[in-house]
């Protein structure tokens, strides 16, 4: 290949290239069938074929990241390593997965189109870059195809108007936190002259901890960060884009785009801001404190489970984001754990909502699910096995993932907002298991049992088989996450 696109920039380039192949490939293929072609499954088909290519490079480009090879490509504009892979292989995971419960799906809500499925293709191809991304042009372009990709799949039931709203909503809060990094990413030039991390660390070094033009940076871009995790006070889009969306697309938001923007954030933190530390960490910790208090205090007065898994998310943003205020080995650990447990625990109790869903019941609320374990016991064993993991009780592996957090808090002496941290897990339990008295407790409703597809069975089975293991067995996890990180 010539000097412009060497070998090695597509060795990097490769996973995207396959996704968005094939998410074109797979729209084409739509033109091909009829609106009552029983080959629709097939653009289900084609996409996990396009994952599963994707699954090959990235198990080429894992070998590499072993033997300590670092790839640098397009001028080091992309760079391959063991952070990129971590994330690379949940995003993975969490299209596989959405792709899998997504056909029944489609086809109750009699939305099933090509387009959902290139969608999905195209959100995690942004997903790859931010990973893979080593320079400030490069994540937010990253960044906005992920965006504009889940604006248009949050608004994907065109005749709901739940779901128009929500898209509308998330749009033009979308832009105006764009804007912000935009304007936050070119402060972080300014004061460089570089788009890339490495350069913009030394140039930021330099200038001192308490340089104003630094601070003006790190305050717009955190405004920007701060939204895409949905952390508060930048979590206004949450509630009504979970609820509106369609489930699938729910889960697809709040596991991918969540960890998505999470590696964004940590890359932004941790390379060129590292040397100012001292100027961001108490907005780190107001911002963590302010997201516990709102999830977990807004979630107890809520009835549908996609809003209260919303704010439960927002809790969730803060105790990742106190990883990164004690900012010690454990606390890095802790993000990649509880990143990596947050994907299987948060997709499950969704999946479980998603198989609730009928012809005539939404299956969105905590009513829907009344007496779930006379219909269906497993799925209410399921679900409880979920809830316990995102409450963090042992043996689950959500109990992990705010117990590395919560040491390392200890570890760097922030006691007080580790006991915090620690009160508002006893109000998380509060609310995930009014729920579970709904499933368990409460009188049957008078419901046909949920029809769940293969893949959502499979689906079903990987999240909460994984959910126990890693709880129980946490070492190779552990492990791996912190030869990512660390490294």
């Amino acid at each position: 290949m010539s000097e412009f696109y060497t070998s090695t920039d597509h060795f990097v380039l490769l996973p995207s290239i396959y996704l968005a192949v094939f998410g074109c490939v797979v729209m084409l293929f739509e033109f091909l069938l009829d609106e009552a072609d029983r080959r629709k499954h097939w653009l289900a088909g084609i996409s996990l074929a396009g994952l599963a290519f994707t699954g090959w490079a990235l198990w080429m480009q894992q070998g590499e990241v072993n033997k300590g090879i670092i790839h640098s490509a397009f001028h080091g504009t992309l760079v391959i390593d063991g952070f990129s892979m971590l994330f690379n292989w949940i995003f993975l995971a969490t299209a596989a997965i959405v792709i899998l419960i997504s056909y029944r799906y489609l086809e109750i809500e009699g939305e099933h189109r090509a387009e959902y499925y290139g969608l999905v293709l195209l959100a995690q191809c942004g997903m790859f870059f931010l990973a893979t991304g080593h320079d400030l042009i490069t994540l937010f372009i990253g960044i906005e195809l992920m965006a504009l990709c889940f604006y248009i799949m949050v608004g994907f039931l065109r005749d709901v108007r739940r779901s128009n709203e929500a898209a509308l909503k998330y749009l033009l809060l979308g832009a105006f936190s764009s804007g912000f990094l935009a304007f936050g990413f070119s402060m972080l030039y300014g004061v460089s002259g570089s788009t890339n991390l490495r350069e913009i660390a030394s140039a930021i070094a330099s200038r001192g901890v308490w340089d104003p033009l630094t601070f003006l940076a790190l305050a717009t871009t955190s405004v920007g960060l701060f939204f895409k995790v949905s952390a508060a006070p930048f979590h206004m889009w949450a509630p009504d884009a979970y609820e509106g969306a369609p489930t699938t697309i729910t889960a697809y938001l709040s596991v991918g785009s969540k960890a998505a923007s999470f590696a964004i954030l940590l890359r932004i933190f941790l390379e060129p801001l590292a040397s100012v530390r001292e100027m961001w960490q108490p907005i780190l910790i107001f911002v963590a404190l302010a997201s516990l208090t709102i999830g977990n205090l807004a979630a107890i007065s809520q009835t549908n489970i996609k809003r209260l898994l919303a704010y439960s998310g927002i809790s969730h943003a803060g105790y990742m984001l106190l990883g990164l205020v004690a900012g010690n080995e454990t606390g890095l650990k802790g993000i990649g754990v509880y990143l990596v447990v947050y994907t299987f625990m948060n997709l499950g109790a969704l999946l479980v909502v998603v198989a609730m869903r009928r012809a005539d019941i939404l299956g969105e609320d905590v009513d829907d699910v009344a007496g779930l374990v006379h219909r269906h016991p497993v799925y209410a064993v399921f679900m409880l096995v979920f809830l316990l993991s995102l409450a963090g009780i042992p043996p689950t592996a959500g109990f992990l993932g705010k117990y590395y957090i919560f040491l390392a808090l200890v570890e760097t002496g922030h006691y007080y907002i580790a006991v915090v941290a620690t009160l508002y897990v006893a109000v998380a339990i509060y609310y995930y298991f009014r729920i579970v008295r709904s499933m368990f407790v409460r009188e049957e409703t008078e419901m046909a049992p949920p029809e769940a597809s293969w893949g959502l069975r499979f689906a079903l089975g990987v999240t909460g088989a994984l959910t126990l293991l890693i709880g129980v067995f946490p070492e190779p996890v552990f492990r791996y996450v912190g030869d990512s990180l660390l490294k």
